[in-house]
């Protein structure tokens, strides 16, 4: 049996940030330093180490944050669940550690949270896109991502992909939560809007990589993405169990190796596993 969360929630006002991060040593500082300068009277700062094989976890320490960490490497979904359990605050605000989002912005989503709003998103289309801060590929996929949100859920969304956002911890059910890896923000727009939430979006900016590179596989996570908005639409229907089996067998093509007689041979063996009833064993890659 799952342990019960005790967690202790603070009041209507109060805010937590959780911050996903593997192997960002080399930014998550002034990400964090970001954070306390444009947040006034901030309580709460959630840094869950997903693994990291440098040293972010002690400088997130370093700098006054409340670390969680997974072992090994589980993805940013996982990563950010994490943070959401942990999280006390009524209002539940997303930053990606690697510095493409601006701190300087964090008013704009914050103010834009009034009492009848239930998540902001910081949109990069109604904002700007900064040289070589997203590529002409991930561009198009953010776009056609988008379009089918908005087709499956009849929303205006400008940016279902955006990973800077608030969103009020009364508009999500964490246990129904399910995201893996960069899934996480489609989970998130579903449980809003699924439950009648009011969802806003504010213009932000997003920068270049300052360093390291993205985990993000445009195919393979885009494919995982457009699955899983699917399957959350119909759920309720017979049409979730096909999807979920769709989703599960998508995962061999990236997970295992078909040159190698023995990869073939495993991929065999796990695949009639799925068709039975049961889940695609995997390891999760890292995604920033």
């Amino acid at each position: 049996m799952k342990p019960k969360n005790t967690t202790k929630r603070r009041g209507p006002g109060s805010i937590s940030f959780i911050v996903a991060a593997y192997n960002e040593a080399k930014t998550i500082a002034s990400v964090l330093e970001g954070i306390k300068k444009h947040t006034p009277g901030l309580l709460e700062v959630i840094v869950v180490d997903d693994g990291s094989t440098d040293n972010t976890a002690e400088i997130a320490k370093q700098h006054g944050a409340t670390v969680v960490n997974l072992s090994p490497n589980q993805g940013k979904g996982v990563a950010l669940r994490a943070g959401i359990e942990k999280a006390t605050g009524e209002i539940l605000m997303f930053i990606d550690a690697d510095a493409q989002d601006d701190p300087a912005e964090i008013p704009l989503l914050l103010n834009a949270m009034t009492t009848d709003v239930h998540m902001v998103i910081g949109s990069r289309f109604l904002g700007t896109f900064l040289d070589g801060s997203v590529t002409s590929l991930h561009h198009l996929g953010n776009r056609f991502l988008t379009k089918m949100f908005n087709l499956l859920y009849k929303t205006r969304i400008t940016d279902t992909q955006a990973g800077f956002r608030a969103i009020r911890r009364s508009a999500i059910d964490v246990n129904k939560l399910s995201a893996v890896r960069y899934e996480i923000e489609t989970d998130l727009n579903c449980a809003v809007v699924l439950g009648w939430g009011r969802v806003i979006e504010v213009p932000v900016t997003r920068a270049p990589r300052q360093a390291g590179r993205s985990g993000f596989r445009s195919f393979y996570d885009g494919a995982r993405i457009l699955l899983h908005m699917i399957r959350r639409r119909f759920e309720t229907s017979g049409w979730n169990i096909f999807i979920g089996k769709v989703f599960d067998f998508s995962q061999p093509l990236a997970k295992t190796s078909l040159k190698k007689p023995s990869g073939f041979a495993t991929w065999i063996r796990n695949f009639k596993e799925v068709l039975q009833g049961g889940s695609w064993p995997c390891r999760h890659r890292r995604y920033q």
